[in-house]
């Protein structure tokens, strides 16, 4: 049964634009983040994750926010228009890609200190790189955390224990590759007073506020609408890179 702790009080966290990312990505990724990260820092976004996908096209994903955990449409449309020229510069992906600038929704990830701090009284799942007395996975409430920086531990009680295992566990920050909070009823209800968003049923991170724009590295597209739309459908033949 979800433990419902809607009414707890609010958790008051500093508004840091600097603060570092404790989870981060590795490969390609990273180095699209080293790019991202002080083009975004200059427009007042801190850069969440980035994410690239491989299928039929290639997806560029940048998820960032204001210090404040928000980031609306109109914030990912100035996000989009600051990256584009950078990451064209830069060819960081030999490939072709579409660039893809989101918010980082209601069951958004947890990659600061201060993203963890919000999340008290709400449920997420966590993933350890080393794990903790051979287990590696997670699920449980945020119950707050000690310490600062990389030493710092997350107080989880858990609700994914077996009965010869402990609630209430310390992870260590350091030690996490993955974690983002569950949607539940309790997420949305909060996120809807607090205006994060519009929705009247948010499902999933689907629902973030998300600006797509045209390919990378392309000869020059047709304009696109801010949702993206126009961009695959309209987008010209692509010229090979000699």
């Amino acid at each position: 049964m979800e433990q419902d702790k809607s009414n707890a009080a609010p958790v008051e966290v500093p508004e840091l634009l600097d603060e570092p990312r404790l989870i981060v990505e590795t490969g390609l990724a990273a180095r699209v983040a080293m790019i991202a990260a002080p083009v975004l820092l200059d427009l007042g976004y801190r850069l969440v994750r980035v994410k690239i996908s491989s299928g039929q096209d290639t997806t560029l994903q940048i998820m960032a926010d204001r210090p404040d955990g928000t980031m609306s449409v109109d914030d990912c449309e100035k996000a989009s228009i600051g990256l584009s020229p950078v990451l064209d510069l830069e060819d960081p992906i030999s490939q072709v890609y579409r660039l893809e600038i989101s918010s980082p929704g209601i069951d958004r990830p947890l990659v600061r200190l201060t993203d963890f701090q919000r999340a008290i009284s709400h449920e997420a799942r966590i993933e350890l790189n080393i794990g903790l007395d051979g287990r590696k996975r997670f699920r449980g409430w945020i119950e707050g955390t000690q310490g600062e920086g990389r030493d710092a531990l997350l107080l989880l009680r858990r609700t994914d224990s077996k009965a010869d295992e402990p609630a209430d566990v310390k992870l260590p920050v350091n030690d996490i590759s993955d974690a983002r909070l569950i949607l539940t009823e309790a997420l949305i209800r909060e996120a809807l007073r607090a205006g994060k968003t519009a929705l009247e049923e948010p499902q999933n991170e689907e629902d973030a506020a998300v600006v797509t724009r045209g390919l990378g590295r392309f000869a020059k597209p047709k304009p696109i609408s801010p949702g993206g739309m126009a961009a695959r459908r309209n987008a010209q033949p692509l010229r090979p890179k000699r």
